[in-house]
């Protein structure tokens, strides 16, 4: 009895007794270079989440810090060392995430593009920080007790703020809404960029 022919370019594997088939599946290294690629991407998901999340935060506190005296405005301004300064760690994180990520997507492709984007919104947002937070934030941490590597980073590109409180205050917070929004930015062009990773 003799085997069936089959269509040259058939993708059924067909056999009776034989001992070989004809393989469809891709090269070994390629499941395993997509599994790493898939895990860098969750990876670089959760670290720009966090990044959104601590910025938001701030965000969210904007119309009830608004309402507080100045002596409590600045017992509050010292609650957010070191548990935010230890977060913001995830900014840098997801930076260093992206730019690999970007190195290692396809070009041109959609999931490249949204991947740039990404990138492009949390340096703007990183950004922001060194430029219009990062200077006002040793005014209000100036009295908090902290290792001198604290210190250090805090007057690090800062310069002696004057001027009323008042606006000291809202140059900060409006600096952590613009951030909250850029995050929110780079968070859902990572989001569609992993949607294009085939099944």
């Amino acid at each position: 009895m003799t085997e069936p022919d089959l269509p040259a370019k058939s993708g059924v594997v067909a056999f009776i007794g034989s001992p070989t088939t004809l393989s469809t599946r891709a090269p070994r290294g390629h499941h395993s270079g997509s599994r790493k690629m898939r895990a860098l991407m969750i990876a670089t998901l959760l670290l720009v989440a966090v990044s959104m999340a601590l910025s938001l935060a701030h965000a969210l506190e904007l119309p009830g810090k608004l309402r507080l005296k100045e002596a409590t405005y600045r017992s509050v301004q010292a609650i957010y060392y070191p548990g935010f300064t230890i977060g913001g760690f995830a900014e840098i994180g997801g930076i260093i995430a992206l730019a690999i990520l970007l190195y290692l997507t396809p070009y041109p492709s959609a999931r490249f593009w949204w991947t740039l984007a990404a990138l492009a919104f949390l340096l703007a947002e990183h950004a922001t920080y060194w430029l219009i937070t990062h200077p006002v934030n040793n005014f209000w941490v100036q009295d908090v007790a902290m290792p001198q590597s604290a210190a250090t980073f805090f007057s690090m590109f800062s310069r002696k703020q004057t001027g009323d409180w008042r606006d000291l205050r809202n140059v900060w917070e409006a600096s952590h809404v613009a951030r909250a929004g850029l995050a929110m930015l780079s968070l859902v062009s990572i989001a569609i960029a992993a949607t294009f990773f085939a099944e």
